[in-house]
């Protein structure tokens, strides 16, 4: 599965959202797969289940993941997610905001690049696009 830092000041539930679309981009989660319960999650890596609930419920929110009653979460299928103009628009104002604390700190545009490119291909691997 993967480690929580605890001492990150990103909060838990949203190191468990970045971790599980890192493991869809990269493949090690594919769409239909079945992934494990909040309880067996939380206990799995030893969070509070309420922990886990609240990342799987902004997974959903975010079309990464969906439940069905009775039958458990599944990874979604991407195809359809990955069109969508309205989740392009929003992720694109994140990026404006990142880029703007980076430059803000004294980052030069070139090492932006590099750094984009940088994380691109520890993400996906290589260049694959």
């Amino acid at each position: 599965m993967f480690i929580i830092n605890t001492k990150s000041q990103l909060p838990i539930y949203e190191q468990i959202v970045q971790k599980i679309k890192e493991q869809v981009v990269k493949g090690v989660l594919q769409e239909g797969e079945k992934i494990l319960s909040i309880r067996e999650f939380a206990s799995r890596i030893g969070v509070n289940p309420n922990t886990v609930s609240k990342a799987y419920q902004e997974l959903e929110r975010q079309e990464v993941i969906v439940t069905v009653k009775g039958k458990g979460t599944f990874i979604a299928d991407q195809t359809e997610k990955n069109s969508s103009p309205k989740k392009l628009a929003e992720t694109k104002i994140k990026l404006k905001e990142i880029i703007l604390d980076l430059v803000y700190l004294g980052i030069n545009v070139e090492e932006i690049h590099k750094l984009s490119v940088e994380y691109s291909q520890d993400i996906i691997g290589g260049d694959k696009r």
